[in-house]
């Protein structure tokens, strides 16, 4: 048997509201939409195609049947190469700063936390050039 990491699925209130700011954010690309049921819960999902050859895909999850969910379940972690404007798209989507850019030498990376409308948190990491 061979296993590997597919996908992650955050579940969210506005599904539309989210599809939108990670795609203004990340650049992310939207693949598909699926509704379905999960049990007998209906759901929608948005999912995105992975930014990286062999990496994982992105869906954004709706119950819809259930209010807001809790929010610090998952951190999702981007690397870009350019995090100010990776934080400055963040906060004009409507997300917030929760930690600034700060330089990590002995990381070897540029790292901030920043937060979706729903309050998600996010890491944003920039390699530092060797």
């Amino acid at each position: 048997m061979t296993s590997h990491f597919g996908f992650t699925k955050l579940v969210v209130q506005d599904l539309e509201a989210m599809g939108t700011f990670y795609k203004d954010v990340a650049g992310l690309v939207e693949m598909a939409r699926v509704q379905d049921t999960v049990g007998s819960r209906k759901i929608d999902e948005i999912l995105f195609n992975a930014t990286g050859e062999g990496g994982a895909t992105f869906v954004l999850f709706k119950f819809l049947d259930r209010a807001a969910p809790a929010q610090e379940e998952v951190i999702l972690g981007f690397q870009t190469d350019d995090i100010v404007t990776f934080v400055e798209r963040t906060k004009a989507a409507g997300g917030a700063v929760v930690e600034p850019i700060e330089v990590k030498e002995a990381h070897g990376v540029k790292v901030a936390f920043v937060t979706d409308p729903e309050g998600h948190l996010i890491e944003v990491v920039e390699l530092l050039a060797k």
